[in-house]
């Protein structure tokens, strides 16, 4: 959920239970085909680089909609545990820019993921959208995780 941050920032944190073994579900996390298609307004996530990635996202806040350019850095991976990431983007509507801590946990033959971090957003979206934007933000990653879910489910059929 969100909690209190600066103008234009907010703090990230929530925790998604699967029904799945920690490397399945990391392995979904990390791979960029399942990410693109979970992340709510991708339209494209290509390698650049060793777990570096171009992003084109298009996002709307209240009344002001934009699309972003940006990267997403993967770091300090610790497979099955933990990785950190960074995003940064720019658009008409203004930018984007978080980091943060993905960890997953064994329990009891399932696997909870905590995500931890913080975000921040400028620009007309920030403007216009500011008291919409945790909300939209937990919207997002919950929309995430539930489409996470399902491909790692469906990765264990069959």
């Amino acid at each position: 959920m969100a909690a209190r941050a600066p103008p234009g920032g907010m703090e990230i944190k929530a925790t998604y239970p699967f029904d799945a073994p920690p490397e399945r579900v990391f392995d979904a996390l990390i791979d960029p085909g399942v990410v693109a298609a979970c992340l709510p307004g991708c339209e494209k996530l290509e390698p650049t680089g060793e777990r570096e990635y171009a992003a084109v996202l298009t996002i709307g806040i209240a009344a002001v909609a934009g699309r972003y350019r940006g990267t997403v850095r993967i770091a300090e991976l610790n497979r099955p545990q933990s990785y950190a990431i960074a995003v940064a983007g720019r658009g008409g509507a203004g930018f984007v820019s978080g980091e943060g801590k993905v960890t997953l946990r064994p329990e009891g033959g399932k696997t909870v993921v905590a995500v931890a971090g913080s975000a921040k957003v400028g620009g007309a979206v920030a403007r216009v959208g500011q008291r919409l934007l945790g909300g939209v933000s937990k919207m997002m990653t919950d929309r995430f995780f539930q489409c996470l879910k399902q491909k790692v489910d469906a990765a264990g059929c069959g």
